[in-house]
């Protein structure tokens, strides 16, 4: 990295926000209907405020009386938080649904320092549902935590 793009607070460098990722790892599940799972991912500021949306990943491609989108709902908390009123697709934050493995999602440049609860919500069609909550900072710092069903490791590295 150059130092350009480094912060300089009280004497050390830290990393901004824009350095650092998030990985989703989703399992592969042995069942005899596998569905991918949709998939939204948000940050909470921990003192309060709007939540903010930096992923959400369904079936973009459905249309008719039952869009994708309509699926939505079943990532209840993230539906809940704000998810109902974003207007989609979102430029920059909608994708398809994904496979088995490690995804990585870059943390949004214009995000304030401070702390946060990063939100990894998972959602499949004759599956089941899970939320994995990661408590993170800004400047980023290491962090990782487990889901147990739909949901393997969630990261956060710089």
């Amino acid at each position: 990295m150059r130092l350009t793009s480094m912060i300089l607070l009280g004497g050390a460098v830290a990393v901004p926000a824009s350095a650092a990722t998030v990985t989703v790892t989703i399992p592969q599940l042995k069942v005899a209907e596998y569905h991918k799972p949709y998939v939204a991912v948000w940050l909470e500021p921990v003192g309060g405020g709007a939540p903010r949306t930096i992923a959400v990943w369904y079936d973009l491609k459905k249309k008719g009386n039952e869009p994708g989108t309509k699926w939505l709902a079943d990532l209840r908390s993230w539906w809940r938080k704000g998810g109902r009123s974003m207007a989609l697709p979102a430029d920059g934050v909608s994708g398809a649904t994904r496979g088995p493995g490690a995804q990585t999602i870059p943390l949004p440049r214009d995000l304030k320092p401070g702390a946060y609860v990063l939100n990894v919500e998972a959602a499949r069609e004759t599956g089941g549902r899970e939320l994995v909550t990661l408590p993170i900072s800004v400047p980023a710092a290491n962090a990782s935590a487990s889901g147990k069903t739909e949901l393997g490791t969630v990261t956060l590295s710089r």
